[in-house]
């Protein structure tokens, strides 16, 4: 459950990215008509562009339970730190196609180096404890 050399628990990188991502989630679709326009100066006014963050926001809270629940219950911890790296992965690999395309973001870049965090930290998990 610990890793010796460091002592950073196994389940950590699990525990902390489910919460960041549920957040996210909440942030992208609990309120987007007001959150948007204050976070990144855009209005949300469509219905169907509502419909879209609402959805993000679906995807987040269900895959950042998923993280949480492999982070408590050792049968499911393989399962959902592959699907943790994949999203990661994923993610990262879209904000940076974005910054080449169309220019550094300060407010997400951030987010970029953290991504990046959890999905190499998601892959040397793997690798130490398969």
């Amino acid at each position: 459950m610990v890793n010796e050399k460091r002592g950073i628990p196994k389940n950590l990188n699990l525990l902390l990215s489910g919460l960041i991502v549920i957040v996210a989630g909440v942030v992208y679709g609990g309120h987007p008509t007001y959150l948007m326009p204050e976070l990144l100066n855009f209005n949300v006014e469509a219905l169907e562009l509502k419909n879209m963050l609402r959805a993000v926001m679906g995807i987040y809270i269900g895959i950042g339970s998923y993280w949480l629940l492999g982070a408590f219950k050792p049968n499911l911890w393989s399962g959902a730190t592959l699907s943790n790296v994949l999203f990661m992965g994923g993610i990262s690999f879209g904000r940076i196609v974005s910054t080449v395309f169309d220019g550094v973001s300060m407010l997400l870049t951030p987010a970029l180096f953290l991504e990046l965090l959890f999905f190499g930290w998601g892959l040397y998990n793997i690798k130490k404890y398969k």
